[in-house]
């Protein structure tokens, strides 16, 4: 499907119309995606919807795929929202991003029906970390990647990431203050891959615990360094004790870079991303 700019069905939509949208951001200047009850906190929801208001000349409420953790990134974060007001989809787009600050955009804005939501209608999401591996901190790009100077072997990472797939029990891999009901879920692929002095961490699951990617990255980091053996990702998941496993990885190197769908909802895909890595995904 195309950018919702360029469909020709673009014209304007009854108010109590549902519409979807791609939001993408910067998240190194707010305190995570949820709106919070704090004054001083700065969130991505919060900025968002302010903006949608603009709009619709009053206040509106978004659902989110996934909530992200401060510093964290969107590249392909998925919203819904019922509109109070008739409005076409350009409008939503365009309006909104006038009002938006330069690190958080809309891409496109596309009617669905009234059971999609967010959250409960997403069957999976993937996230990449990037990882600056180099012996001096890069200057650029400081709040988008995380530096790691000792070098890394991105191939003994992949291989100890594999005994992490499928449907498993991930307590080792839990923040402490993390409240599912249950440990566990079911991780559909990771690949460790380098692109240059990147390393990058590549992870999709139908859901995640809190800190779950961070927690992985920064104990598949201990083995690529050396700092662990080959078999420590295996014994981490056995013995299921978050206090075993290495520290969680810093926020800012963190994408969520997909949400996927029922094809029935014809949502635009997820382009290849971040930016920072290219158009294309690199044969691994």
């Amino acid at each position: 499907m195309a950018d919702s700019l360029s469909r020709p069905d673009n014209g304007p939509l009854p108010a109590g119309s549902r519409l979807a949208c791609r939001i993408e951001y910067d998240g190194s200047r707010y305190n995570g995606w949820q709106a919070q009850p704090h004054p001083g906190a700065r969130t991505v929801q919060q900025e968002l919807e302010t903006a949608l208001a603009s709009v619709a000349a009053q206040p509106l409420r978004v659902h989110c795929a996934g909530r992200t953790d401060t510093g964290v990134h969107g590249h392909y974060q998925i919203i819904h929202f019922d509109s109070p007001v008739e409005r076409a989809p350009r409008a939503w787009v365009l309006g909104t991003n006038a009002s938006l600050p330069q690190d958080v955009r809309v891409h496109w804005a596309v009617p669905v029906e009234q059971t999609f939501h967010a959250r409960f209608s997403a069957v999976s999401r993937r996230y990449r970390y990037l990882i600056a591996n180099t012996a001096v901190r890069p200057p650029l790009f400081p709040s988008q990647l995380t530096w790691h100077r000792h070098p890394l072997d991105a191939q003994l990472m992949d291989a100890e990431a594999q005994v992490l797939l499928g449907e498993q029990d991930f307590s080792a891999f839990r923040a402490a203050a993390c409240q599912s009901s249950t440990p566990m879920r079911n991780l559909q692929s990771i690949q460790v891959f380098r692109q240059g002095d990147l390393v990058v961490v590549d992870i999709q699951a139908n859901a995640f615990l809190h800190h779950m990617v961070r927690n992985i990255v920064g104990s598949l980091m201990a083995v690529g360094s050396g700092r662990q053996g080959a078999g420590w990702m295996a014994e981490l998941l056995r013995g299921r004790d978050r206090t075993r496993a290495a520290d969680t990885a810093a926020p800012h190197g963190l994408y969520l870079v997909d949400v996927a769908y029922p094809d029935s909802y014809g949502l635009p895909p997820a382009p290849y991303g971040p930016m920072l890595l290219g158009v294309q995904a690199p044969a691994v």
